[in-house]
């Protein structure tokens, strides 16, 4: 193999090896991709400007308590079409300046003492990416083993607990046997009775399931908005980049060919 690449150009053995170094890591991608828990698509739309209000005004209320949004300013949310007042009258409860940081008066110190570490949120879904946080928001069931009484399919052991609970209703996790379509138990990769998780719910919380969907909904859209603001903008000015470009490269091989036309 190496007697191989040394024989051809840097260009192609360049290539090559960046071709062997996909080969050799995807059995490890997917080896990472099948320990994690299964995803669902998030269904979120950062131009819905109605739902980013909506999640915004559960954000303020159910996270920014312990959570933190330290890169974010109020005075942003004015391109969710709010006015200063609106900000300061239903979003605002611990500023007392539009233009300040989403911060909470919690320390990290505190935070870590009290009930364990708590990340700042203000980029969470490019972190973690949208899919998982709309999961996880709609993962949640009662668990008395762990010390909150909470645990997560999304996040086993979380330490925080359902803060969406009086939403949502309290539920717990179900095991049960798979069975196809004849009704006889499916296998699972080792041989075994293959097992499915389900949720079953407990006490019914004040929004029935597909309500509390669109809540979870509006949040995750927010949050996904809140760490990239100018993502809507910059995927609009990118189509315009790229006609740009199409349009200079047309205009470049028009000028190319009547250049070179009469040189044979």
């Amino acid at each position: 193999m190496m007697k191989q690449l040394q024989g051809m150009p840097a260009p192609l053995r360049l290539l090559a090896s960046l071709a062997a170094a996909a080969v050799l890591a995807a059995p490890l991608a997917v080896r990472a991709s099948e320990s994690e828990a299964r995803l669902e698509s998030a269904p979120i739309d950062v131009r819905d400007v109605a739902s980013l209000q909506s999640g915004a005004r559960t954000f303020v209320n159910y996270c920014l308590n312990c959570h933190s949004a330290s890169l974010m300013r109020y005075n942003r949310l004015r391109d969710l079409d709010l006015t200063d007042r609106q900000i300061v009258d239903n979003l605002m409860f611990s500023a007392t300046k539009v233009g300040e940081m989403m911060n909470i008066a919690m320390t990290r110190k505190d935070a870590a003492a009290w009930f364990g570490p708590a990340p700042d949120l203000s980029v969470i879904a490019r972190s973690r990416g949208a899919d998982w946080l709309w999961s996880y928001m709609r993962g949640f069931y009662r668990d008395p083993k762990s010390p909150t009484g909470w645990n997560n399919t999304v996040f086993p052991g979380v330490g925080m607990p359902n803060v969406l609970w009086q939403m949502q209703g309290q539920r717990v996790l179900k095991e049960e046997v798979e069975k196809d379509a004849s009704g006889r138990e499916v296998k699972d990769e080792h041989g075994g009775v293959a097992k499915a998780t389900k949720f079953e719910t407990v006490v019914p919380g004040t929004l029935a399931p597909p309500e509390f969907d669109a809540q979870v909904r509006d949040l995750v859209n927010f949050m996904t908005w809140m760490a990239d603001p100018h993502q809507v903008l910059r995927k609009q000015v990118g189509v315009w980049v790229l006609f740009f470009l199409a349009v200079l490269v047309a205009l470049s091989y028009a000028l190319y060919k009547e250049y070179w036309k009469d040189v044979h």
